[in-house]
């Protein structure tokens, strides 16, 4: 199973999920790792009241046993449903890479 089937399983297994975007941006930084750096995009009624560190926190619970290895980087985007009617379904774009020589 890839690095990215597992991360979206635990997500999944961890909390009710309305929606979930996950894209390898592996291919925009440095090193031979081609399934370390993601980002994921997840709307959930579970982060009704919760704080943005309070829902970062929990993603992080669920997927720790992926994180520094293989997982090296993790950019989330966690959203209520209305916050995502408020977004027009539109995550932000990643920075490039300014780290490893690129």
């Amino acid at each position: 199973m890839s690095v990215a089937e597992q991360l979206e399983n635990l997500v999944r297994q961890g909390i009710h999920v309305d929606r979930l975007q996950l894209e390898n941006e592996s291919h925009m930084h440095s090193g031979p790792a081609t399934e370390s750096h993601f980002k994921l995009a997840v709307v959930s009624a579970d982060f009704e009241g919760l704080a943005k560190v309070r829902r970062h926190q929990k993603i992080y619970g669920l997927v720790a046993p992926l994180m520094q290895n293989p997982i090296h980087a993790l950019a989330l985007h966690l959203y209520t449903p209305e916050e995502w009617k408020a977004q027009e379904g539109q995550i932000p774009e990643s920075p490039n890479c300014r780290g490893g020589g690129k």
